[in-house]
C-alpha cells in the first residue's frame, strides 16, 4: 500500500491541461515594496456549499463544508491517516505505546497509552475516559430519540448486547451495571486504554481504522454524568457524577440541549474543543475561529520541514523518552506543527463570484471548486489578480440517487433507462469544463464520466486503471528467514500477493495483477445515450400503460405507467437539486436528459432547494418529496459500501442506507470486500471490482462524474499543501502569510558566456 498511495498523490488525470502553481505567483516583492505590503489579518475562506452547522459529528449529517469545520475544531484523534505509508498508523501525538494481542476466542485487544500533554480548549486535560465517553456517546439510543444516527460500532467486542441493554433501559427496565457496560472498551488509567474488537467482525481490511476517535469533553455535552468502569475494570458506562442522585441524568432530554440548542448546543457551536483552532461564532452562514492555545501541534502525513526555514511556522521534532528523535516505519522523523495563522472565516461562495472576491480581497482562499469557467476564470486572472492556485484530484463523485423505495424507481429496469437517457460525457464537460465560444465544443474538461461507485483518485481505481505501479515487492529468503525464527507471522504468507523473493513469483504476481486490470476493462456498462434500449427496458417492466391505463403510446401518451397494486402508478418523477446549480440548467437543454426521458415517456420535474433542505432529504432527516435527487459526495479514505447499501435491518444499518437499496447481493459483495484480511491487496481489490459489477448493473444511484478540485488563493498564502486525503482546514495548519518564494537565478561562472546557434 506504501507504493499505491504515494504515487497515487502525484496524479494529472490523462489529458486534462493544468497549469501549476508556481505558474500563477507573481513576485510581489518586485511590485510592491515590503514596507507597504499588508497581509490578511484573518483568512477569509469561502466554499462553494454552505454550511449546515454539524460540527460535531457525522451523526446529525455530514456535509463537506461541515467535514471542514470538524477537522478545524477537533483533533488527537487515536489514528491518522500516513501519506508515506499509504496506511492507517496510530497518530503519535496521541498514542504514545501501543500493544496488539488476541484471547483465546479470537478477539484482538489494542492496548493503548496516550500522551500526558492532552488538553481542551478551556485547559480541561483529556484523558482516556474522555475516548470512552466519545465512544458511548456515539452509540447512545439517546442520540437516536433526539434525531441522529447512532454510531455503527459492530466491530467492538459487546456491542450488540450494550445496545439492546441500553434499550431496554430507556423503556424502563432496572438493569445492573455489569448488564448495561460496554464490554469492547475499557479504561485502566487516566492514561491507558484498551479497545477490543470483535472476532466475528474480523478481518477487517482497513483495521486500524476502526480505532478512529476523538475526545469529546463530558463536562460539556453531559454536566453531572461520569464514565465509570463495569466490576473488576471490566467494560464501560455512563452513570451520574454524584452517585447520591438516584434519577439519572444522562438521558435524551440533557442531550437535545446541550448538542441541539440552536444557539448554544455542541452540534453548531462547539466551544470547547481539541483541534487547532476554536469557533468563535456562527451565524447560519459565516463561522469565524482562532487558535486554540493549548493545541500542542498536529501531525499530518509526517509534516516534514518543506524548505519555508524563513517563515513563522515552527516544526517540532518528536522525541521518546530517551530524547531520541521518532521514526515512522520508513525511517522518517515525527513533526508536530502549531498553526500561525490567528484567526480564520468559513463561509459560503457562488461560483459566478467568488474569483472577483478574491481579487477584491473580500476572500483569501476559496476551496474545492469543480465549475469549468470559475476554473478557467481563476486561471486566466491568476497573474493580474495576485492569485496562487493548487489542483488535486478528488476521491469522490457528483451522482443522482434515487428514493429507492418507491414504486416508480424501485425497479432495477426503470433506473437502467434513466441512465441510458442521460448523456454523462456532455453534462460532465458542460458542467466541469469550458466551450470554445466558436464552435460550441468542450475545449477544456476538469471532469471524467465515471460509471462506478469511486473517484478518479481513489487507489483502487488507480491500480486497475494502471495509473500507478503493482504492489509487489521483492523480501529475500534470508530475511524470511529470520523473521520466522523471531516468532513471527511468514510476511510471504501475511501479505498475499505483496512479496516475492523469486523471479517466478514476481511474474506470476504481474501475471494475475495484469489480468485483473484486464478484467476491469470489460467490467462495467457504459451508459451512453441508447433511448431504444431505454424503451425496451420500460417495457419489460411493464411500464406499457398510459394514464388511463390503456396501451402506451409513443408520441401520443404523455407518461408510461404501470398498474401496482391496484392503483395506476404514472413515471411522472420529480428531481431535487441544489438551488443555484449550473449542471440543472444543462440538463433542461433541448437534446438532453430531460427532454431524453420524455421521448421514452418519463417526465421529469427539476425541483430546486437550498443546499441544507436537499440534505435533511438525502439524510432522511425530512420527509422526501422527490424520487431523486443530485448531489455530490466525498469518501473518506476508508470507503466501506457495506453500511451505505445494507440490507440487514437488526443492526439499525438502514438508517445509513440513504437509498434504501434491498439488493442483498450488493451487500454481501461490499461485506466480502470488507471482510478482507489486512495487506492482502490483491483479494481487496479483485473484491473491489465485483462490488462495482454489481453497483453498476443495479444502479441505486447513477454515477455522473468525479473531477479534478482547484483551490484559489491569494499569493501571500504560503506553505498551503492541499491534496485528495488533506482538507483545507488540515493544510492551514503549516500556512501562514509571507511572500511567494521565487526560484533563484542559477550564478554566472565567468563574464564571457557564448550561445549556441
Amino acid at each position: 500500500m506504501k507504493k499505491i498511495l504515494c504515487l497515487a498523490l502525484s496524479l494529472v488525470m490523462l489529458s486534462l491541461p493544468l497549469l501549476s502553481q508556481a505558474e500563477s505567483a507573481p513576485d510581489a516583492s518586485a511590485e510592491v515594496p515590503l514596507e507597504e505590503i499588508q497581509f490578511p489579518e484573518e483568512l477569509k475562506v469561502g466554499h462553494p456549499t454552505i454550511t449546515k452547522g454539524d460540527f460535531f459529528t457525522e451523526l446529525f449529517g455530514n456535509d463537506t463544508a461541515d467535514i471542514d469545520v470538524r477537522a478545524l475544531v477537533h483533533g488527537y484523534n487515536l489514528v491518522n491517516w500516513d501519506q508515506n505509508q499509504g496506511e492507517y498508523v496510530f497518530d503519535p501525538s496521541v498514542v504514545e505505546e501501543v500493544i496488539v494481542g488476541s484471547d483465546e476466542y479470537g478477539n484482538r485487544v489494542y492496548k493503548m497509552m496516550l500522551c500526558d500533554d492532552l488538553f481542551y480548549s478551556d485547559g480541561t486535560k483529556i484523558t482516556a475516559w474522555d475516548y470512552a465517553f466519545s465512544m458511548l456517546l456515539m452509540m447512545s439510543p439517546e442520540i437516536e430519540q433526539i434525531g441522529g444516527k447512532i454510531y455503527r460500532a459492530e466491530h467492538l467486542l459487546g456491542y450488540k448486547e450494550y445496545i439492546e441493554a441500553r434499550r431496554r433501559e430507556i423503556a424502563g427496565e432496572r438493569l445492573e451495571v455489569q448488564d448495561k457496560v460496554l464490554t469492547g472498551v475499557e479504561v485502566h488509567s487516566d492514561r491507558e486504554l484498551w479497545v477490543w474488537l470483535d472476532v466475528d467482525f474480523l478481518p477487517y481490511f482497513f483495521e486500524v481504522g476502526l480505532l478512529l476517535c476523538e475526545p469529546y469533553p463530558i463536562h460539556v455535552i453531559a454536566p453531572g454524568c461520569k464514565v465509570y468502569s463495569g466490576p473488576g475494570d471490566y467494560g464501560v458506562y455512563i452513570g451520574n457524577e454524584d452517585p447520591s442522585v438516584t434519577e439519572p441524568i444522562y438521558t435524551a432530554e440533557l442531550l437535545k440541549k446541550t448538542i441541539l440548542d440552536p444557539e448554544t448546543g455542541y452540534n453548531s457551536h462547539p466551544s470547547v474543543v481539541s483541534g487547532p483552532y476554536t469557533m468563535l461564532s456562527w451565524d447560519g452562514v459565516t463561522s469565524h475561529y482562532e487558535i486554540n492555545p493549548y493545541f500542542k501541534g498536529a501531525w499530518y502525513h509526517n509534516s516534514l520541514p518543506n524548505g519555508y526555514e524563513n517563515g513563522p511556522v515552527e516544526y517540532i521534532p518528536m522525541l521518546d523518552a530517551e530524547g531520541n528523535p521518532l521514526l515512522d516505519a520508513q525511517g522518517n522523523a515525527y513533526y508536530l506543527v502549531k498553526p500561525t495563522i490567528q484567526k480564520v472565516s468559513f463561509t459560503v461562495a457562488d461560483n459566478d463570484t467568488m474569483i472577483q472576491k478574491l481579487a477584491d480581497g473580500e476572500l483569501d482562499l476559496v476551496n474545492k471548486i469543480t465549475y469549468g469557467p470559475t476554473i478557467l476564470e481563476g486561471m486566466s486572472r491568476a497573474g493580474e489578480a495576485g492569485l496562487s492556485f493548487s489542483n488535486y484530484p478528488r476521491i469522490g463523485l457528483a451522482f443522482l440517487t434515487f428514493t429507492y423505495d418507491w414504486p416508480t424507481v424501485h425497479e432495477k429496469e426503470v433506473r437502467q433507462a434513466i441512465a441510458w437517457c442521460m448523456d454523462r460525457d456532455l453534462l460532465t464537460g458542460e458542467y466541469c469544463g469550458v466551450k470554445n465560444p466558436e464552435t460550441g465544443e468542450i475545449a477544456q474538461n476538469f471532469g471524467l464520466r465515471v460509471d462506478g461507485y469511486f473517484g478518479i483518485e481513489q487507489w483502487e481505481y488507480l491500480l486497475v486503471t494502471r495509473q500507478v505501479g503493482w504492489p509487489v515487492n521483492f523480501i529475500d529468503e534470508e530475511t524470511v528467514k529470520i523473521r520466522l525464527e523471531e516468532g513471527e507471522e511468514d510476511p510471504t504468507k501475511k501479505f498475499k500477493n505483496r512479496y516475492y523473493t523469486t523471479d517466478e513469483e514476481m511474474e506470476q504476481m504481474i501475471a494475475a495483477w495484469e489480468a485483473l486490470a484486464t478484467e476491469w476493462e470489460d467490467a462495467l456498462v457504459e451508459y451512453t445515450v441508447d433511448l431504444e434500449k431505454a424503451a425496451a427496458l420500460l417495457d419489460k417492466a411493464k411500464w406499457n400503460l398510459n394514464r388511463s391505463g390503456g396501451a402506451f403510446q409513443p408520441g401520443v401518451d404523455d407518461v408510461r405507467c404501470k398498474e401496482i397494486d391496484g392503483a395506476i402508478v404514472p413515471l411522472d418523477l420529480k428531481m431535487l437539486y441544489p438551488a443555484g446549480n449550473h449542471l440543472a440548467e444543462f440538463m433542461q437543454e433541448e437534446g438532453n436528459f430531460v427532454d431524453n426521458l420524455a421521448k421514452v415517456g418519463i417526465k421529469l420535474e427539476l425541483v430546486p432547494a437550498p443546499m441544507e433542505e436537499l440534505l435533511k432529504a438525502y439524510y432522511r432527516q425530512s420527509e422526501r418529496t422527490t424520487d431523486m435527487i443530485y448531489l455530490a459526495t466525498n469518501f473518506h479514505i476508508v470507503v466501506d459500501p457495506s453500511i451505505t447499501y445494507s440490507t440487514d435491518p437488526t443492526a439499525s444499518h438502514e438508517i445509513w442506507n440513504n437509498t434504501y437499496s434491498d439488493d442483498e447481493e450488493l451487500y454481501y459483495d461490499a461485506v466480502s470486500m470488507r471482510k478482507t484480511e489486512p495487506g492482502d491487496v490483491f483479494e481487496y481489490v479483485s473484491k473491489w471490482i465485483a462490488f462495482q459489477k454489481r453497483y453498476n448493473e443495479v444502479l441505486p444511484t447513477i454515477p455522473i462524474y468525479s473531477n479534478i478540485y482547484f483551490d484559489f488563493y491569494t499569493q501571500y498564502l504560503q506553505n498551503y499543501e492541499i491534496t485528495s486525503t488533506v482538507t483545507w482546514s488540515q493544510a492551514i495548519v503549516k500556512a501562514f502569510f509571507g511572500l511567494p518564494t521565487v526560484a533563484e537565478e542559477p550564478e554566472e561562472e565567468g563574464d564571457d558566456l557564448e550561445f549556441a546557434d
